[in-house]
């Protein structure tokens, strides 16, 4: 017994030294997770930036219709990815990323002008203490609990720094959103045990400001402030690359 402690001891040395390798070891992977209204192509021009950086990408294709079904997107994303992770979520996916990013092949998280709850909060519940934006008045609802945003809504709030094919293309391509989303809360946090960077667009009528600012101080979050509409990512894709690429290292 005297013999086999010390040889314990080392191992269990090793193990937690590699453990810490592994947490400071450079990311191999971005998973990208798009917001509601939205599908993987809303990434398009963050993409190039990240390979061109030596970073492998996924861009997830959430179902939108639950928050269940789309962390389980988000987690396949991640069993099937190169570790370390690097996961980042825009709009609604912040919510998806919070729960998601609690996998431990996840180094950081990214939220570009996305919602990042609390663990038990939802999305209607951190946006309840600020006021109504008028955007909301563009949201449709269908008879099967879809939300979308009017056509007009696209381009006057959503994408409002686009030009206007590509605000056309937004419109074309957004992913109906269902309304059981917005109270569903998430069971963890993981903004609060991993590296968190966040992009607050100054311009967005989607999300208050305020709120991503605030966000910013809860989590203690390494952020850039954009001039842009909710579509950071699409009208200021180097700055977003670049957040991401910082947050890989």
């Amino acid at each position: 017994m005297m013999k086999i402690l010390p040889l314990a001891a080392v191992l269990i040395s090793n193990l937690a030294s590699t453990a810490v390798l592994a947490a400071d070891a450079p990311a191999k992977t971005v998973v990208l997770v798009h917001g509601a209204f939205a599908d993987g192509t809303s990434w398009q021009k963050v993409i190039p930036h990240l390979e061109k950086a030596g970073l492998k990408v996924i861009a997830v294709q959430n179902p939108l219709d639950s928050l269940d079904n789309d962390v389980s997107a988000a987690k396949r994303a991640i069993k099937n990815a190169e570790g370390p992770v690097v996961l980042v979520g825009h709009s609604w996916a912040g919510v998806v990323i919070t729960e998601a990013g609690a996998d431990p092949k996840v180094k950081s998280l990214v939220y570009v002008a996305a919602y990042a709850p609390d663990k038990g909060q939802s999305l209607e519940d951190i946006t309840s203490k600020y006021p109504l934006l008028d955007s909301r008045k563009e949201y449709m609802k269908d008879d099967d609990g879809f939300l979308r945003i009017s056509d007009q809504g696209i381009k006057k709030y959503f994408a409002a720094d686009l030009d206007p094919e590509s605000k056309a293309v937004v419109a074309a391509t957004q992913g109906p959103f269902h309304i059981r989303c917005l109270s569903a809360k998430v069971t963890a946090a993981a903004w609060r045990e991993k590296p968190t960077f966040m992009v607050v667009a100054t311009k967005d009528q989607i999300i208050p400001p305020q709120l991503e600012k605030d966000q910013v101080k809860a989590a203690n979050a390494k952020a850039i402030e954009l001039p842009s509409s909710h579509v950071a990512m699409l009208s200021h894709p180097k700055e977003v690359s670049d957040l991401i690429i910082q947050a890989a290292k």
